[in-house]
């Protein structure tokens, strides 16, 4: 079996191949992908070249770990059955090109249990759940604070407020330095940080994975206040230690979403409590990859690329 993928060769050298697929195991399922996105933070490192080393990474590389599609096959003792819509958070899945994200792909295996069923009403949206899963991860949690100050207006920045809101949390602030990017806002401000003049938050939460300006952010903080980094970081990340310890400063690292949070995600998406309305701003078709992704690390108006693959055979 061979699918059409995104894939990855070196460094900016990126386009659609023909690669085989592994043979299904016991628990595989059989995916036709519809829609993946592309992710600004990690694949763009990939893309750049910039990645630091990473468990399974290298090249080639199919990309991709936000796509949804249509079971086409599924054996009989799991409950996913030919023709149910899910979302998938990628698949190893290739011979001859490493599978660290893998969704990027007209048709992909993997186990069934690493998928999650979604309302087909979600459409394109339904792409998107991996990263409302990773703002729900970076805020919930025993003993974790909400964000009052959330740097960066892209989608996970709204994701992140939009959980904080439906959460019942006062409304966040919100920096970003472009002025199309303030635009968008549902129920919260978003301020240029120049026109900011609180140093008072209790929690800080950056989604901008900028690696410099975290002196920035920890003078921003109240006495034992928190920094939570919820993006990913290629640079070492460095402080000054007075105004740190001046604060008893906090810091946290959000990882990657679990189980757990991908399942109250898609609760709060069915029941309505969280939208994920006006984040696809981009659509291609699977056949434009290149471009795609050129427009989506470098075009500031673009918050979500999305490659629409119902034409690739």
């Amino acid at each position: 079996m061979k699918t059409t993928a995104v894939l990855l060769d070196a460094p900016r050298s990126l386009g659609l191949a023909e690669l085989a697929l592994t043979e299904p195991k016991e628990n595989d399922i059989v995916i036709e992908i519809d829609r993946s996105g592309i992710s600004t933070g990690t694949e763009k490192l990939f893309w750049t070249g910039d990645m630091p080393p990473f468990p399974g990474s290298g090249y080639p590389l199919v990309p991709g770990y936000e796509a949804t599609g249509e079971v086409v096959e599924a054996p009989r003792h799991v409950s996913l059955r030919p023709g149910q819509r899910v979302f998938v958070p990628g698949a190893a899945c290739y011979e001859g090109a490493h599978g660290l994200f893998g969704g990027s792909a007209r048709r992909i295996v993997t186990d069934a249990a690493r998928v999650t069923p979604v309302d087909a009403a979600l459409g394109a949206e339904g792409a998107l759940l991996a990263l409302a899963a990773t703002a729900r991860h970076a805020i919930a949690g025993q003993g974790n604070r909400m964000p009052e100050l959330i740097i960066g207006h892209g989608v996970l920045g709204r994701l992140l407020a939009r959980l904080t809101i439906a959460a019942g949390s006062p409304p966040p602030v919100v920096w970003d330095i472009d002025p199309a990017r303030q635009a968008g806002a549902e129920g919260y401000d978003v301020i240029h940080p120049d026109t900011d003049e609180r140093r008072d938050y209790g929690c800080i939460f950056d989604a901008s994975g900028r690696s410099d300006l975290l002196d920035t952010w920890i003078g921003r903080l109240a006495r034992g206040g928190e920094v939570v980094l919820a993006g990913f970081y290629a640079a070492p990340l460095q402080f000054a230690f007075p105004p740190a310890f001046m604060r008893e400063a906090r810091l946290r690292i959000a990882a990657e979403w679990q189980p757990a949070d991908m399942t109250a995600t898609r609760a709060l998406v069915e029941s309505g409590a969280l939208s994920l309305a006006g984040l696809i701003t981009h659509t291609r078709p699977a056949a434009e990859a290149a471009e795609a992704y050129e427009t989506a690390f470098s075009d500031p108006a673009c918050l979500k690329m999305i490659l629409d693959w119902s034409q690739v055979a």
